[in-house]
């Protein structure tokens, strides 16, 4: 099958701010050498030839080796041997000017800094977070629990008990939902 163009004619791309050479043409297939020295393919019916000067000699470089697919390197670490990231939400770890705000304020702060922390770890495959609340009265557990329930790619439940006490929540992230 030939193609409409031949190597070292001059091609404008038509939906682009694009020109360059014909480094060879395969088919429908054409791979232009830019201005740049970037090498692009395109198909033929994207192409016009540049008519407005006449190019006087061209090296090709020749058909491009194929690429290999890379191959994902998958590590041998489970997510139980990643350590947690802890995340404490006690008030006076999360601000300095906690001493004027009321108790709706500060749990909307804690909650907040929650949420954040959670899409933070979902974006960066993060796969385990500690959440550590204390024990108090229970209302901030409630809320976490509350929020946690809204996210379908996690689970949680109770951290460590010899490391954290009753005061923590572990979070642990899907990272490939269904």
């Amino acid at each position: 099958m030939n193609s409409k163009f031949k190597t070292g004619d001059q091609v404008l791309v038509i939906d682009d701010d694009l020109s360059g050479v014909v480094a060879f043409a395969k088919a429908k297939q054409i791979t232009i050498t830019t201005t740049d020295d970037i090498d692009l393919t395109f198909h033929e019916d994207e192409l016009i030839l540049d008519q407005r000067f006449k190019v006087s000699a061209v090296i090709p470089k020749g058909e491009p080796a194929p690429k290999k697919p890379k191959r994902r390197i998958q590590s041998r670490k489970k997510a139980a041997f990643i350590p947690a990231v802890e995340i404490d939400l006690h008030i006076h770890n999360l601000t300095d000017r906690y001493r004027g705000m009321d108790n709706y304020d500060m749990l909307n702060l804690q909650m907040d800094t929650a949420r954040d922390k959670i899409e933070w770890a979902h974006r960066n495959n993060i796969p385990r977070l500690v959440f550590i609340h204390g024990v108090g009265e229970g209302v901030l557990r409630k809320e976490l629990e509350y929020l946690f329930d809204r996210y379908d790619y996690l689970k949680y439940y109770d951290a460590d008990y010899q490391k954290y006490g009753k005061g923590a929540t572990e979070v642990y992230l899907f990272q490939n939902p269904k």
